[in-house]
């Protein structure tokens, strides 16, 4: 059957309601990214010199760095003028609000948390999860589109998207950053194959992140602005001259030497159920967390979605509330 034009975007974004509480895919996104970086570490772990316990550990910063840094930046350099009335709201993930620079930031400053606590090589680790940080961002996006919340320019192509929110077709700019940020996978992979000096992958994943993401993000509508540019663009630059600046340092520094990797003893390698019953309860409540969140923009839910799915009901969890403030319009 040939395509038959542009699409209208009718997607329910909840999986299921239970006890009132509302799952997205949205924040599945987040689950299968957090499920996806521990499978990598587990399989990396001998490689990073790290214990079962490690892994874990490891895995619970980088996923609460995420959702600590995603929340940060969105409620200050974003979402401020409505969070700035409305405090009580900040620790209220279910009602969406999370930015992509600061999953990245919280996630760096998750992994160098736990290096600092276990004295290993920061570089070395965030190499080593540099495919899966590409994985969840591709991730998110898809996420992100299926919540219809970000939305480009207006367009008469083909492919363009009747989004919920918006008015006549857009750009479906969501889904070219989720495809950038996925087609960063194999240009990593080729990056490991190569006898690159630590930090080298680090500085060409946030570097190919951002700087790519300047030209996605000219199709763009963004609804705040920072030194007079468009937020998103700001932030853009200087996470490329910060990837840039790491690789050309790891090329710079190549010839000095390294800190030797921790290893594993053996006794340290067994498995240690018992010693890590609240870790592996913790890294499961983050990933059931993670699916409460309905969005990146804070959302009057039974309003936004009530017509994408019927029966959606104000209660206290899910407030009555004017997330646009004067000037503020929604995320685009």
């Amino acid at each position: 059957m040939p395509f038959e034009g542009p699409y209208v975007h009718r997607i329910d974004p909840i999986i299921v309601t239970i006890l009132g509480v509302h799952l997205w895919w949205y924040g599945a996104s987040y689950a299968l990214g957090f499920l996806n970086a521990h499978g990598c570490i587990r399989r990396k772990r001998r490689e990073l010199g790290l214990s079962i316990r490690s892994v874990y550990s490891l895995s619970l910063f980088l996923a609460g760095g995420v959702l600590l840094g995603g929340r940060f930046v969105e409620v200050v350099f974003y979402e401020w003028p409505f969070y700035g009335e409305h405090p009580g709201l900040i620790p209220a993930y279910w009602l969406g609000g999370m930015a992509t620079h600061g999953l990245l930031l919280g996630g760096l400053i998750g992994i160098w948390v736990f290096c600092r606590l276990e004295r290993r090589r920061f570089l070395s680790i965030t190499d080593a999860l540099a495919i899966p940080a590409a994985v969840i961002l591709g991730l998110g996006r898809i996420g992100n589109f299926i919540d219809g919340q970000i939305v480009g320019s207006v367009t008469t192509a083909w492919w363009g998207v009747k989004f919920p929110d918006a008015e006549g077709f857009r750009q479906p700019v969501v889904l070219y950053d989720g495809l950038k940020n996925l087609l960063i996978v194999p240009l990593l992979m080729a990056a490991e194959g190569r006898r690159l000096p630590e930090g080298a992958r680090t500085g060409l994943f946030l570097f190919l992140y951002a700087f790519a993401r300047i030209f996605v993000d000219m199709f763009r509508e963004y609804p705040t602005t920072l030194l007079g540019w468009a937020t998103g663009q700001v932030l853009n630059v200087l996470l490329s001259a910060l990837g840039l600046g790491v690789a050309l340092l790891s090329f710079w520094k190549r010839g000095e030497p390294r800190k030797a990797t921790v290893l594993v003893s053996p006794a340290q390698d067994k498995p240690q159920p018992a010693g890590l019953t609240w870790q592996r309860l913790s890294l499961a409540a983050l990933l059931l967390f993670s699916l409460v969140l309905p969005s990146d923009w804070t959302q009057d839910v039974p309003s936004r979605y009530g017509h994408r799915h019927p029966g959606l009901e104000y209660s206290a969890l899910y407030p009555r509330i004017d997330p646009s403030p004067p000037g503020i319009g929604p995320k685009r």
